[in-house]
Parts: structure tokens; C-alpha cells; sequence
């Protein structure tokens, strides 16, 4: 499930701006942002411009807006909202999932040269909702698996980890559909549930493969800068525990650049990669996720 650190956080599982804005929060055609969204935006696409990054390779492109989050607060449930489904944008907080969500999505447009709010809002969409098209609560891409898979369709990623060494990764996604209480959508839908149900059934029925946690620092060399890090979940019922991005520092180590958990702030991780996942009791592994090159004629 998207973001389960902060689900399961206090009990629970769980090119033009716009100048008129004048209230904190608004609702424009299904989505909802803020003032301090679009400021935020148009930050991030003025950095692009001073760094020339437009030239420089997703990956980098990735890692210098990625770093640029630095310091953002951790945010839990940062995009639940009541109501009918809606692209919401929040980037004053973050959680592990929206970190990198909106990482991605600012490297892609960046790299397509689309960097106007409404060019954001349109990739958002495209990398958050299968088939990159809102309809309803169940069309959002909930469990990251399901995320990788919808995304390697659409062409955004490639999915590296059995050409590293990966094993086989065996899911019995239940979680969702077992636990609605958890889920403000699923406690007003019930007929939700049903939906999430079959998408479970189908996931558990695609090949997913995942490096084991104590094979980690032996496939550190094949990692690469910004490559995206999904970290395997022992949790019954669920996939993924947490996500965040590759980095290489100055010990020639693989580091995860990430917002950990409530009460921090986007960060880069002291532990080395392997260090930090075997720390971790109900994390078993990662899955590694490559970012491609967009087309520029693309959504």
C-alpha cells in the first residue's frame, strides 16, 4: 500500500500560474492545490532553469530536484480528502509515496520542457492514476506494486531487479480489501471494496522479483543514482513497507534519499542502503526501479 509507514503512523493503516488565488485551498476542476503548491512549482522549474537541467539526464535531473525537498516536513495522509476522488497537490509535506510522486513528475516535465502548473498537474495525473485517467477512489494506484506495474506500462520505468539478482517476490495482497476501517474512502464505499478486491487478486498474479535484504551490499555497484527504491514488506497482506530514491555519497555507497516516517523531514539517510533496510524488522528487501527518458510528444 502507497506509503505504509505513515498508514499504520498513530494507529492507523492508513506555464502559467494561477495569480488569482487567493484562498489557502481550492477546488478547480476535480483537483485540489494551494497558493503554496503553485509557489513551490514554480520553485522548482525556476531551479531547473539556473542548473540547466533540461540537458542534463533524467537521473540527474531526479537526484538535483529530489535534494531540493531536503528539509520539507513529513506529512501522513497528505492527499486523502472526502469527497469524490480529485488530484490533490500537496508539496509542503510529503510522505514517502508523494515525495517520490512529485519527484519523478517534476524530472519528467523538466525534461519535456512542459513546466507550466497545468503541465505538472497533467503528469501528476498520468504517473498517479492507472491508465493516468481519475475515476473514482479505486482508479488511484494504491498498492506500489501495482504503481510499478502501471508505470512500466506506460513507459516512465523499467523495473531492473531480476536483472540484478532478483528472486522471486510471492504477494498475497490482501490488506485493502481486508482492513477498510482504515481507509476514510472505503468506510463511505463499500462497494469500494469489491473493486480493490479484484485488483488485489490480480496483482497477486503478476511476477514481481525483489533483492533479499542481506544481498543488498553485494548488488550495491549495480544501483545507480536516482534509481527508485521500493522496500519489500513482511506485513501479511501487503507489499511494500516504504519507497525512496538512490543516491550515491561520499563513501561510494548507495544511500536513500527519502522522507522516513511522521516527526522528520526529507532526508538523506546516514546509513548506507544495505545498512539502513537490515535495520529494519518488517523490511525483507528492495525492489529497484529504473527511470526512463520521456518523449517529448508524450501524455
Amino acid at each position: 500500500v502507497r506509503c505504509v509507514r505513515c498508514e499504520m503512523a498513530n494507529g492507523t493503516v492508513y506555464r502559467s500560474l494561477l495569480s488569482f488565488l487567493v484562498i489557502l485551498s481550492i477546488n478547480v476542476e476535480a483537483q485540489i492545490f494551494s497558493d503554496k503548491d503553485v509557489e513551490i512549482c514554480k520553485s522548482k522549474f525556476e531551479l531547473a532553469v539556473s542548473e540547466s537541467l533540461s540537458t542534463q539526464p533524467i537521473g540527474k535531473v531526479i537526484v538535483e530536484i529530489g535534494k531540493s525537498f531536503i528539509g520539507t516536513d513529513y506529512e501522513a495522509h497528505a492527499i486523502e480528502k472526502e469527497g469524490e476522488e480529485q488530484l490533490v497537490i500537496n508539496l509542503t509535506g510529503l510522505d514517502c509515496t508523494t515525495f517520490l510522486e512529485n519527484v519523478l513528475v517534476f524530472a519528467r516535465c523538466i525534461k519535456k520542457g512542459n513546466t507550466s502548473f497545468e503541465d505538472y498537474e497533467k503528469e501528476l495525473t498520468f504517473i498517479r492514476y492507472r491508465n493516468g485517467v481519475i475515476d473514482e477512489y479505486p482508479s488511484r494506484v494504491h498498492y506500489f506494486t501495482d504503481w510499478i506495474y502501471d508505470n512500466v506500462k506506460k513507459g516512465v520505468i523499467k523495473d531492473v531487479t531480476k536483472d540484478i539478482g532478483g528472486e522471486r517476490l510471492k504477494l498475497n495482497l490482501t490488506f485493502m480489501s481486508s482492513h477498510p476501517e482504515y481507509y476514510r474512502q472505503l468506510k463511505e464505499n463499500p462497494d469500494f471494496i469489491l473493486i480493490i478486491k479484484k485488483q488485489e487478486e490480480e496483482i497477486n498474479k503478476r511476477e514481481y522479483y525483489f533483492i533479499p535484504k542481506n544481498k543488498i551490499a553485494d548488488i550495491d555497484g549495480k544501483i545507480e543514482n536516482a534509481d527508485l527504491l521500493a522496500f519489500t514488506s513482511s506485513i501479511p497482506g501487503l507489499d511494500v513497507n516504504h519507497v525512496g530514491i538512490a543516491i550515491r555519497m561520499d563513501d561510494n555507497r548507495i544511500h536513500v534519499l527519502h522522507a522516513p516516517e511522521p516527526g522528520t523531514k526529507v532526508q538523506i539517510s546516514e546509513l548506507n542502503l544495505s545498512d539502513y533496510v537490515n535495520k529494519l524488522e518488517k523490511d525483507t528487501g528492495i525492489i529497484v526501479l529504473k527511470p526512463l527518458e520521456p518523449a517529448c510528444t508524450e501524455n
